[in-house]
């Protein structure tokens, strides 16, 4: 654009342009006529050029005229999308969203969030990622996520987590299990049962968590085979590999060579977490958290600030 040439120059001109008529033009705008006419030999001065042929009873447009009519109306459009566009990613409605999730939250709400947000906000791409909770984590702390659907996730300086959803664990056993068809079962009964699990290294608090209903009562867990994810782990139980302790989320797509039974005489659960940067306030963040099951996803406690993630109380983690 030649220097000096403004926005309002050009929507003065195409009003001209359009109605042929400074006086009809100048109420279209709400301004006085002398001051368009002004503003009109301003831009012709500007451009060098002119652009529209007057007499006292006509008003028509120089073949420069002709032209920029085309490529004011086309300025200006462009102009008008490129601040919107600008405005939208300002209040969230507008821009991509790196979330990440762990497998095991797939039965569950928080993920649904996903739908009613593009629905909501349909010119935001929601790029989805998935992993273990201590991947998800780390990408988060190295900006490659913006937020994260974690379960039991271990601490990670600068990573804020709000609890979603708390749940029991329970048994996966073979169907042919001698104790397949309990009602309920406790540690103890399955202490001298090999395990099929996790690694650790997807999650250290995850992991722990999940064994306590042993540990507590005393057993040593012998863990024979490891898998990447529940519904390898509840196959490789339906093929007679081993047990297994779930959350109960995790089981709800088990395989009928599985049995899944209660666990009693333990208050061991698990806690979904949804986290992100402690210092991301941008609206596209605000506008997924309004979203989530509980609401509005808030700190509780936020006072309580702790070595790692604790169930029923957000922990922002330094």
């Amino acid at each position: 654009m030649n220097n000096g040439v403004e926005l309002r120059h050009l929507r003065y001109f195409l009003a001209v342009a359009e109605e042929l008529h400074f006086g009809r033009a100048a109420a279209r705008l709400h301004i006085a006529q002398p001051a368009l006419t002004q503003q009109i030999q301003r831009l012709e001065m500007l451009l060098g050029t002119r652009l529209l042929d007057r007499t006292s009873r006509s008003v028509a447009l120089t073949p420069a005229g002709e032209v920029l009519r085309e490529r004011a109306a086309a300025i200006l459009g462009h102009a008008a999308r490129d601040l919107d566009e600008v405005a939208g990613i300002g209040q969230g409605s507008q821009g991509r969203l790196y979330l990440g999730f762990v497998p095991s939250v797939l039965p569950l709400k928080p993920l649904r969030s996903v739908r009613q947000f593009r629905d909501r906000y349909p010119l935001v791409h929601i790029e989805l990622i998935e992993g273990y909770t201590t991947h998800m984590m780390a990408q988060l702390g190295h900006g490659a996520l913006d937020m994260a659907i974690v379960r039991d996730p271990d601490s990670e300086p600068g990573i804020v987590v709000f609890p979603l959803v708390t749940e029991p664990f329970m048994a996966v056993l073979p169907v042919d299990h001698p104790q397949a068809d309990r009602a309920v079962l406790t540690g103890p009964e399955l202490a001298d049962d090999p395990l099929v699990f996790f690694p650790r290294a997807a999650g250290a608090h995850a992991h722990d968590k999940n064994l306590r209903p042993l540990v507590e009562a005393g057993c040593r867990p012998r863990i024979v085979q490891e898998g990447n994810n529940w519904t390898t782990i509840l196959y490789l139980v339906g093929e007679g590999l081993g047990v297994t302790i779930a959350p109960r989320s995790a089981t709800f797509t088990a395989p009928k060579s599985v049995r899944i039974v209660p666990l009693a005489e333990t208050e061991a659960t698990t806690t979904v977490y949804v986290a992100h940067r402690v210092d991301d306030d941008r609206p596209l963040v605000r506008n997924f958290l309004a979203l989530l099951p509980n609401g509005e996803a808030q700190p509780r406690g936020r006072e309580a600030r702790t070595a790692g993630a604790t169930a029923h109380l957000a922990t922002v983690v330094e």
